[in-house]
């Protein structure tokens, strides 16, 4: 080109390409002085300058400058493309996983918050969705399920704060440890709980003045009243509501009676709670007869609530002294448990009208209660004892790069009365194994979780999640804040044939994406979604007090899934009792593959929630759920109107929410991924939304489950209905301040969850 134009020599261009440390573009440096790069002009020799600034060589430059700069686009261009069809590679490479996912590596960030640049290190630079899923797929074994599974074995009871249940916390303990968790450490509570005493619960007949005992069982029901009741039998069927007003309607007295309810259906507390609302004094319970399970007597509890009933809404830390207050859910009545023997002989005895057909269970025998005229009663003597007790949950934890105080809790009931193989074997052990795969992709495999998982094992449990709702009542200033979901893995094997799944509606559609990605234990072509069907929500089981995530979402307020195996129309026979034994367990058909694929699940979701950018929870759904309701509500709109209220503001409310979530997705569709401090934010107001739905009007301490979809109590949107209800059906039973106070209790609750939703006050509507 010198030549060409001059025949002179001249200065020549330097093409600098460096890479940009994003690996998006390309930039590129010009130099046109390669005598000295530094002096520019001023270190020109002069003849250069002369020879620069004449014309006809100031229209040769611009020729090859017009050259260069056409070679330095079509180089910029190659590059480009190159880049981008890599990129597209890759993304179509995390796609065939189906799904949502990230197509970026995962974040390296300091656990004191500052931020660091990647730095190259060993093994996979990147774990997409697809790698990550395999992995946790592949590294879950059967043997150590089975291994874990075993220390069940050739043991008798793990009762809270007894030494068996002392020495797995400090098996787990270990394990955890073992496993190189980045935080292993466990909290202590001091706990009253009610066991049985020296002399055993008791259960008699006196008929025409002679007693005759009928049964002297080992098992007994925690917070019964103690002393020594007499009644009339009466037979109400599960000892649901129903089943109270079906007696009621046949003219049956029950005020003074003691009743008998079979198993199932509700928890005893709630049937305890269902028949001292109508007078009984007493309440036995039996196992409908399944084989050979007629001598079985489960244990239970009484409280219709979670926790130390003798601390409602205060951590049982460092035996810190409380006023003499106890729970409202203490049922004052006596209850106990008896053999579906028993129950046969006892109804054998019972000469009234026989049972409807639809409530006979397994029982050869069935009576109503007994003729008016006929003396027969029976005698219900409870024994049980108060004591103090020390329990240990155990914590361990996989701390995150990028949000390490942000975090996913994985949980499970460790005690248990009697073997307790599937009540609390089966969560253990699907507990240890996530833990020490999770551990192993972390360690070995390169991944960064954005944010932590943390790892429960809870005592106490079989005394209404005492230990999970201990821990949560001390730290609830932090964890509502810091917890965005739980998983409960409590009970996840029964059977085989069915799916039961409860959870928040924020999880439905990850829920959904799991079960698309994990195959039936059954049937291995087969997916789990394949098994429950597209229309799988509408049989999700209510949480129900029984469920160790009921107080996370309904007092704490946090998302919570749980889920496992069952058979819909057979339960398992020995939850609860003494033969909660792994053997009997064994006898599950593919047990140990049902275990694995309730594991995948679990694993899946901690990993999701802790691997993409922005949280998978779907915030959009309690607009779904919020509008169900008020489709209900419609029908007594006119209803209402005579009353001189009106149901148009609670209708705005959620119209709000559902502007709210509207402008939430935009927000999130229009941010930048790559800021950390905006996706922050916006994942911040996602993860509270379960929060603002907890009514901020109550107390936690005299109403705990705040909750106005899944709580307990008036303020709920569930009790509104009944309310409305009744001004169809009889309108003189309508309490019209309780009414207006529940309207506005849900009216404004919805509010704020929209408000919060919305973000900045600014944003708020203010119209309202």
């Amino acid at each position: 080109l010198s030549t060409q134009f001059s025949g002179e020599p001249m200065s020549y261009t330097r093409f600098s390409i460096a890479r940009q440390t994003d690996g998006d573009n390309s930039h590129v440096e010009m130099k046109l002085s390669a005598d000295d790069e530094e002096g520019g002009e001023a270190g020109r020799p002069e003849h250069l300058h002369a020879h620069v600034a004449q014309p006809w060589r100031n229209g040769k430059n611009l020729c090859f400058l017009l050259i260069a700069a056409f070679l330095l686009l079509l180089i910029g261009f190659l590059i480009g493309y190159l880049s981008y069809r890599g990129r597209m590679q890759l993304a179509a490479k995390c796609l065939e996983g189906g799904g949502k996912c990230e197509v970026t590596p995962t974040a390296s960030y300091l656990a004191d918050g500052d931020e660091t640049e990647e730095e190259e290190v060993p093994g996979p630079p990147i774990l997409y969705w697809p790698d990550l899923k395999n992995l946790l797929s592949t590294k879950l074994s059967d043997r150590r399920l089975e291994e874990n599974l075993r220390q069940r074995a050739n043991k008798n009871s793990f009762e809270a704060g007894q030494s068996e249940d002392e020495n797995m916390a400090i098996y787990i303990h270990d394990l955890f440890k073992s496993f190189f968790l980045n935080q292993v450490w466990k909290d202590k509570h001091y706990i009253k709980l009610q066991v049985k005493g020296s002399t055993k619960n008791k259960v008699s007949v006196v008929e025409d003045g002679k007693e005759e005992e009928l049964e002297t069982p080992d098992a007994y029901v925690a917070y019964s009243e103690t002393g020594t009741v007499t009644g009339k039998p009466v037979y109400a069927n599960y000892g649901q509501k129903e089943d109270f007003q079906k007696l009621e309607k046949s003219a049956i007295e029950l005020n003074g009676t003691i009743v008998i309810v079979r198993a199932g259906k509700i928890t005893l507390a709630e049937k305890v709670v269902n028949a001292k609302e109508k007078g009984a004094v007493g309440v036995l319970m039996y196992l409908d007869p399944y084989k050979n399970t007629d001598d079985l007597v489960p244990f239970g509890h009484a409280h219709l609530g979670t926790g130390d009933p003798y601390t409602p809404g205060f951590p049982s830390f460092n035996h810190t002294q409380f006023p003499p207050i106890e729970s409202s859910g203490l049922p004052h009545i006596a209850v106990q448990t008896i053999s579906s023997h028993a129950a046969s002989r006892l109804f054998s005895k019972m000469d009234g009208e026989s049972c409807l057909p639809q409530w006979r269970g397994g029982l050869l025998v069935c009576k109503m209660t007994v003729r008016s005229d006929k003396q027969l009663t029976v005698k219900l003597e409870v024994n049980n004892v108060m004591v103090d007790r020390k329990i240990l949950n155990i914590f361990g934890a996989i701390t995150g790069f990028e949000e390490p105080d942000r975090y996913v809790v994985i949980g499970a009931q460790r005690d248990s009365w009697g073997p307790g193989a599937a009540k609390a074997g089966v969560g253990t052990a699907i507990l240890l194994e996530l833990a020490r795969v999770i551990s192993d992709i972390v360690k070995n495999e390169g991944y960064k979780p954005r944010r932590s998982i943390i790892f429960a094992s809870w005592s106490a449990g079989d005394y209404g999640a005492v230990g999970a709702t201990e821990w949560l009542e001390g730290y609830s200033a932090t964890l509502h804040a810091k917890a965005f979901t739980y998983i409960n893995l409590d009970a996840a094997v029964l059977g085989t044939n069915d799916i039961k799944i409860s959870a928040s509606p924020l999880l439905y559609a990850l829920l959904e994406r799991t079960m698309k990605g994990v195959n039936d234990p059954l049937i291995s072509s087969r997916k789990l979604y394949d098994k429950v069907g597209s229309s799988w929500v509408k049989s999700i089981v209510p949480f129900g007090l029984d469920n160790a995530a009921f107080p996370f979402l309904a007092y704490s307020g946090i998302p919570v899934v749980s889920f496992g195996f069952y058979n819909k129309d057979e339960d398992y026979p020995f939850l609860g009792t003494t033969q909660d034994t792994v053997e009997n367990l064994k006898a599950i058909n593919s047990l140990y593959a049902h275990l694995r694929a309730a594991a995948e699940v679990a694993g899946q979701i901690a990993l999701r929630l802790t691997h993409d950018h922005e949280l998978f929870l779907d915030f959009g759904r309690y607009s779904e759920e919020l509008l169900a309701f008020q489709e209900k509500f419609l029908v007594y709109d006119q209803d209402v109107k005579e009353l001189g209220l009106n149901l148009d503001w609670l209708f705005l409310a959620r119209g709000d929410f559902q502007r709210a979530a509207n402008a939430l997705r935009r927000d999130i569709e229009n941010s930048d991924k790559e800021n950390k401090v905006i996706r922050r934010a916006l994942n911040d107001r996602i993860m509270k939304v379960e929060y603002d739905f907890l009514s901020p009007f109550l107390s936690p301490k005299d109403a705990p489950l705040r909750h106005i979809f899944f709580g307990k109590g008036s303020h709920t949107l569930q009790s509104l209905l009944d309310h409305l209800q009744l001004l169809k059906t009889s309108r003189s039973k309508v309490d019209l301040n309780m009414l207006k106070e529940q309207l506005a209790l849900a009216t404004w609750t919805i509010k704020g969850a929209a408000n919060a939703l919305e973000g900045d006050i600014w944003n708020t509507d203010n119209t309202f």
